[in-house]
């Protein structure tokens, strides 16, 4: 068994060499709140060791947002500083790598403040310009998370951070011999499960099960995709660590239907509880939830694309962050969980050259455009997900959590 100093240097080298892959010469962002400061420290040594050239790590303190929230004058609530927007764009233009660390120590801090005002302090043109870096594939990156008191306290009702550490570590396979040969095995399976979703083609996705009736439309040339990402330069990276989903980007014209979130959601600092959404022509016609509902009915007026799909996602039952039973109250993880969908801007990847397309063509071609990429979780052994072809057959996908498309000869690693 590692000691707390040689695992916390081993998942740095995971979050380095597979998540972002840093290269030699690149200039290198690192975001994180104070609570993840040892892992902060880690990821700089062990990026510097891989070649950076320079790893500018930037702390955020969620109380100090908090106070923003409540004492700043209305116009400023989504004040974006210039030198971030600077700072940001800088990485982009000389194709460097982010590492964003997460792990929000207080998921409910904001719980007792104004959801509305919560909603529109979020710095919108700073979540554009790295969406945009993100869909045309400039950076290499990655969001990998840091176990800490104020995190297992919201997950255990104590700080149990040793029990923490070993729900994360068997998530991002840390646990195995040889982590990195363990994250190239999985990610071919990942891979090979996404091929068998493109031999289809699907022209829709359907979702049913207790207070959920959805149907997602498809685009016909997006592709399924899977755990690894390639910048313009060629540099694979794996941009959540851990990842167990296969997605494409939806049709944002074609949502038909209700669904009910079966896990909670976390945005920034408010945790959002059994949301339930409805749709029309693909847009958000309804918002409820028993707690947080301001906030995610502010969330999704942040534009005209915040309230259409941008990504659909599927997750089986043999997921490592799903067999651990918990709740992470973490995006990173519980999304990995089980299947889910996102609410703003699609996946351009997905869709070849359309990261080149203007805002207006992309939506007129289906292709969501937005400043926010919210994802919710909606799957479980309760839910069933079919493939639906263009003549209206149904091809079973998952049930009971378990995936039915997989081609004869592969086998599920545990």
């Amino acid at each position: 068994m590692r000691s707390g100093g040689e695992r916390l240097e081993a998942y740095a080298r995971l979050a380095v060499r597979i998540g972002a892959n840093v290269q030699p010469g690149q200039l290198v962002g690192v975001s994180a709140h104070l609570e993840h400061a040892p892992f902060a420290r880690a990821i700089t040594r062990e990026a510097y060791a891989a070649g950076a050239e320079y790893v500018d790590v930037l702390f955020t303190d969620q109380h100090v947002r908090k106070a923003h929230i409540e004492l700043a004058a209305e116009s400023k609530l989504g004040y974006t500083p210039s030198w971030l927007l600077e700072r940001t764009d800088a990485i982009g233009r000389v194709r460097g790598a982010w590492i964003s660390i997460t792990g929000t120590a207080e998921p409910d801090l904001f719980a007792d403040l104004d959801g509305g005002r919560a909603g529109r302090a979020r710095m919108l043109e700073l979540s554009r310009l790295m969406l945009d870096q993100t869909d045309q594939a400039l950076v290499n990156w990655t969001v990998v998370a840091f176990p800490n008191e104020g995190w297992a306290n919201a997950m255990f009702g104590e700080p149990d951070v040793e029990r923490l550490w070993g729900a994360l570590s068997h998530t991002v396979r840390l646990d195995e011999p040889d982590p990195i040969a363990a994250w190239s095995e999985h990610t071919e399976r990942l891979e090979r499960r996404a091929a068998s979703l493109n031999e289809r083609r699907f022209d829709a996705l359907r979702y049913r099960g207790p207070g959920t009736d959805l149907t997602v439309g498809l685009l016909p040339e997006a592709d399924w995709m899977a755990a690894v990402d390639t910048t313009i330069g060629g540099i694979r990276h794996v941009a959540n660590m851990p990842t167990e989903e296969v997605y494409t980007t939806p049709d944002a014209r074609r949502t038909e239907g209700v669904v009910r979130s079966t896990r909670p959601l976390v945005i920034g600092g408010t945790v959002i509880r059994d949301l339930e959404i409805e749709f029309r022509r693909g847009r958000v016609v309804e918002a409820r939830a028993s707690t947080g509902q301001e906030m995610i009915r502010t969330h999704i007026d942040s534009d005209d694309g915040a309230r259409r799909l941008g990504e659909v996602a599927l997750v089986d039952g043999t997921s490592r962050v799903g067999r651990t039973g918990l709740t992470f109250f973490d995006t990173l993880f519980d999304e990995n969980t089980t299947c889910h969908i996102a609410l703003g801007g699609a996946i351009t990847q997905a869709v070849p050259r359309s990261e080149t397309w203007s805002p207006e063509e992309r939506s007129a071609r289906g292709v969501n455009y937005s400043s926010i990429h919210t994802d919710f979780m909606i799957g479980g052994p309760e839910i069933e997900v079919d493939g639906l072809t263009a003549d209206a057959g149904a091809v079973p996908l998952l049930r009971d959590d378990v995936w039915l498309l997989e081609p004869a000869g592969i086998t599920v690693a545990d």
